[in-house]
Order: C-alpha cells, then structure tokens, then sequence
C-alpha cells in the first residue's frame, strides 16, 4: 500500500494536474461552471411542473424550464470561444469570439433551417452540448489565430474601435462562410458527425461498468485532493442529454425503469449515493463524532457534520481523507459498492425509483432531495437511508484503525 500511495502522489497525481491544467480542460470546465445556476434554475422550473399535475389551472412550468435547460448548448457555444479569449488575454475579441460561437454553432445543427436561425431546433440544449464544445474549440482556435493580425500599423490614426471592427471581421468571415460552405453548399452534416465521434462515451459512461468505473473514478481523485470538478467537461454533457432523454421519456408516457438512465446529477447527488458529498461521507463525520476516542477526530467530524448534511465535503476530504492510505482506500470502496448496489435495486430490481424529474439542487439534505427526486417515494427514502447505513458499514473498520492510530500518537504527545 506505501508503494502505491507514493506512485500516486509522485507520479500519477502530477501527471494528471498537468492535464486537468490544460487551458482547453479549463475553459471547458469554467464554461460549464457557468451554466449552473441556468442548470439549477431549470431543477425548480422542473420540480415545479409536479405542482401543474395537481392545479391544472398555473401556467405550465415546463415552459420557463425550456428557457432555461433547453438552450444551455446554445449558451455554451458563446461561452467556451469567449472564456478561451479572456484565459488566452484576447480581450479584445472574447465577446465576438462569443457571438460568432453562437452563430457557427446554429449553422451546424440545423443547416436547413439555418436562414431562420435554428428556433426551437433540439439540439439548443443539453443535446447540442458536444456539438458546442467542438463549434466553441474551432471559434476560439481561429480567434486565437488571428488575435494579433491586423490590417493597420501600429502608428495608424485610426481610432481603436474602428481598427478593432475591421480587424476581427477577418476570422468572423473565415468561421462563418466556412460553416456555410461545409454544411449548407457541401452538405456535410458536422452535427451528426461530432455526436458520432462521442457516442462511444455517451454508451460507455450510461452503461452499468461505465457508471460504477465513472463513481469510481471520482472517488480515487477525490481522495488524492483533486477536486472531481475537473472531469466536468466529460461527464456535464452525458448526463445533461441522460436528463433529457429522461424528460422526453416521462413526457412521452413512456418512461419504465429499464429505459430510464442513471447517468444524472439528479440520481447520483440528490437521490440515492453521495450522501454527504462524493464518497459518501457524511457517515464518516458521523462515526468520528460518536465512535472516535481520538480528540483530534471528534472534533473534526464535528466541524464537518453541518457542511456535510449540505453536502459539502471538502474539509473532511482535505481534512483527514486526502492522502491518507487508511481512510482513501475505503473512499474507493465507496465508490465501487455503493454504485453496484444502487444499480441493482434501480435497474434491475425496481426497489428504489430512478428520478422522473431534474432536481440538481445537490446541497439539500438527504432525505429530503431523496423524497422530492422521486416525488414523494418512500421506498426511495427507505433505501437512500440504507445506502447511507452500508456506507456507514464500509468506513467503520478503517475510521477504527485509523482512531487507534491517532489514539497512540496523541497518548505518546502527553507523555513526551
């Protein structure tokens, strides 16, 4: 266990912020962080349409929800071109960067339509979100390209913002009429091109191995202090097109517990598995609390109880998981059980509900983000507080040891 925790601190770990560095998996990632609050917005515009099914006479809700959720790929085509431009210091550009994402990005996922701009075109939302990213990347490439091209001398008495105006129509004519002649006048239909390149990801991450792999994942870089923000740009879009095509399903009157994914934010944060945070450990702040005789780990599952009850788990990771072989490697067992078993009783043992509605509000407390994702399933709260007790179960041997350790250290202090 020493070998492989100093392979992971010395190798694996620097080798993977390097990546997670890279100014396209930042920009990614910052757009996404961006969407939240619309994603967000969205959960309660959706929670709310439950209300239309028991007061037919309010307004439906699933409009304002389409404002919201149904056109975050159009807002990230502005965003990933524009955040690329102000990461890179192209200020200048970041705001057309933005708009000419948008447009090159309608050209594309609807090119028959591309005279009336796309509307209402399905692919504006979480659908078009691989779409955008690939339309945002090209957007800021070029921008990038031409960031420091200009048709005028430095000593010319042209005024700045007519300079600016000419200077940035070079790369917004390139994008634009070369979206034009790929897609309307050549046919080709890059949409459909894209979405195939990332459907092997969609298919692997909404599979039963690639959803436990993926939680998996998250707990193993969580515990080496590496915030799961960074796998944002993979995952945000497989579950905001998981969420739709949940949606669709329920809208359609179709919707079973085979054909429902579990790929979401709304069954993975707020309903069944990380309760407390990722890995699940709010158990573990509880165990310090009651069962630790350890004065250093009663007081630290006490500062983090509150957070964790909202979900919030960054000072028990970094203040006693992070690095720490004892508590990491139940962190990763975390993340292999608790995803097998939730499987089992959703997809093939429908104990358990899988969401018919987007609630991404992860900082509310389970139960309760249990019992409102499943609109009121008690088995949905019986087996989220059985989940919370298996997790209980997997930390208690390692959180023991790891007491009797600091037991030790603290008895050795004293008497020094």
């Amino acid at each position: 266990m020493d070998k492989l925790i100093k392979w992971l601190e010395n190798s694996f770990a620097p080798k993977l912020q390097k990546i997670t560095n890279l100014i396209w998996i930042v920009v990614i990632k910052d757009s996404m962080m961006q969407l939240l609050p619309f994603i967000l917005a969205g959960s309660i515009f959706c929670v709310g349409t439950i209300l239309n099914d028991y007061i037919p006479a309010l307004p439906s809700f699933w409009t304002p929800f389409g404002w919201t959720m149904s056109k975050i790929g159009l807002m990230a085509s502005f965003l990933i071109p524009f955040n690329y431009c102000e990461k890179k210091r192209f200020r200048k550009q970041r705001i057309l960067a933005g708009f000419t994402g948008m447009m090159l990005f309608m050209i594309c996922i609807d090119p028959q339509s591309a005279e009336e701009m796309g509307q209402g075109h399905a692919l504006y939302g979480a659908n078009g979100m691989f779409v955008a990213i690939f339309t945002g990347i090209i957007v800021g490439m070029v921008f990038g390209a031409f960031a420091k091209f200009s048709f005028f001398k430095e000593d010319s008495v042209i005024p700045d913002f007519v300079r600016q105006w000419f200077d940035s129509l070079l790369p917004i004519m390139l994008l634009i009429a070369g979206g034009w002649l790929i897609v309307q006048v050549a046919g080709v239909d890059v949409a459909g091109a894209v979405q195939a390149v990332f459907m092997p990801l969609q298919s692997a991450l909404t599979s039963p191995v690639g959803f436990v792999f993926f939680c998996f994942l998250k707990c193993f870089i969580y515990s080496m202090g590496i915030s799961t923000w960074v796998l944002t740009p993979v995952d945000e879009p497989v579950k905001l097109a998981v969420i739709t095509a949940n949606l669709e399903l329920v809208a359609a009157g179709i919707a079973t517990y085979q054909n429902l994914g579990i790929f979401t934010e709304t069954f993975m944060f707020c309903t069944y598995l990380w309760i407390g945070g990722v890995g699940c450990t709010l158990s573990l702040c509880l165990l310090m609390m009651f069962i630790c005789k350890s004065s250093e780990l009663k007081a630290l599952g006490r500062a983090c109880v509150v957070p964790g009850i909202f979900n919030i788990n960054e000072p028990i990771i970094f203040g006693a998981i992070a690095w720490n072989p004892l508590l990491m490697l139940p962190m990763w067992l975390q993340g292999i059980i608790l995803p097998i078993v939730t499987y089992i009783f959703t997809k093939v043992i429908p104990f358990a509900p899988i969401p018919r509605i987007q609630f991404d509000l992860w900082y509310c407390p389970y139960p309760i983000s249990t019992f409102i994702a499943t609109q009121g399933s008690i088995t949905g709260v019986i087996f989220a507080i059985l989940t919370f007790v298996l997790s209980a179960v997997i930390w208690f041997p390692f959180v023991k040891a790891y007491d009797d350790q600091k037991v030790k250290e603290e008895t050795a202090a004293i008497k020094a």
